[in-house]
């Protein structure tokens, strides 16, 4: 279980309610890192307080979507925080990836397929006319071109992605209950082990309530 990633996601602007997560999830008996979204990067202290994390696996997920000189230039402007993990739009394009990933030095660029919000609908009235699972698919090839460090996806697309691409693969959308909130495409941590993710991103499951409990309780999940 140490070998695998569990990313917890830090949706506040709270710096009292991130301390008080990172505290207590550390755990020796998970790999822990911490994403951080566009909603405590662009807080007002957030940005502050991340760059003085130490000794710990940072995710930017600013999830870049822009022409390739923008996509450069933002990741330029964060190299001072020294964030592990980054994120960037799969639909940036191929060139946008690529120029991306030249100058993302020691940073894991991450490529970013469908979000796990959407499903098959969602995507026909955006514009795509392809299901999930093919542009998930098609979107995995060309991380693969880009040779991206890692990709998300939902976890019931990981068997295909697979196919397409070697590197890490990171599921958000993972539930220990049965509620899916604001997320369409879910499974358990058991689960998208299973079908072989290397990481997950786990939110309101560890965040919500008992923080020491909860991550107890991912433990046991994963044990059984």
């Amino acid at each position: 279980m140490k070998k695998n990633k569990i990313f917890v996601a830090c949706d506040s602007t709270n710096i009292s309610k991130i301390k008080k997560i990172i505290k207590y999830t550390t755990h020796t008996k998970i790999n822990i890192g911490y994403k951080f979204g566009l909603e405590f990067l662009n807080s007002k202290n957030g940005r502050n307080f991340v760059s003085k994390l130490k000794k710990r696996i940072i995710f930017a997920d600013l999830k870049l979507h822009d022409i390739p000189n923008t996509c450069v230039s933002a990741i330029k402007a964060i190299k001072d925080l020294k964030v592990n993990y980054l994120t960037i739009h799969i639909s940036s394009g191929l060139q946008a990836l690529k120029a991306a990933k030249k100058i993302s030095g020691s940073i894991r660029l991450v490529g970013v397929s469908v979000l796990t919000s959407l499903d098959n609908k969602e995507l026909k009235e955006i514009g795509f006319n392809k299901d999930v699972k093919k542009l998930v698919l098609h979107q995995a090839r060309l991380a693969k071109k880009a040779r991206l460090d890692a990709f998300v996806c939902s976890a019931q697309e990981v068997k295909i992605v697979k196919k397409a691409f070697k590197n890490e693969i990171i599921t958000p959308g993972i539930r220990l209950d049965t509620k899916n909130n604001d997320q369409k495409r879910v499974l358990t941590p058991k689960q998208a082990f299973k079908n072989g993710a290397h990481s997950l991103v786990i939110g309101r499951n560890i965040t919500k309530g008992n923080i020491k409990r909860n991550i107890q309780k991912l433990i046991d999940h994963l044990n059984q």
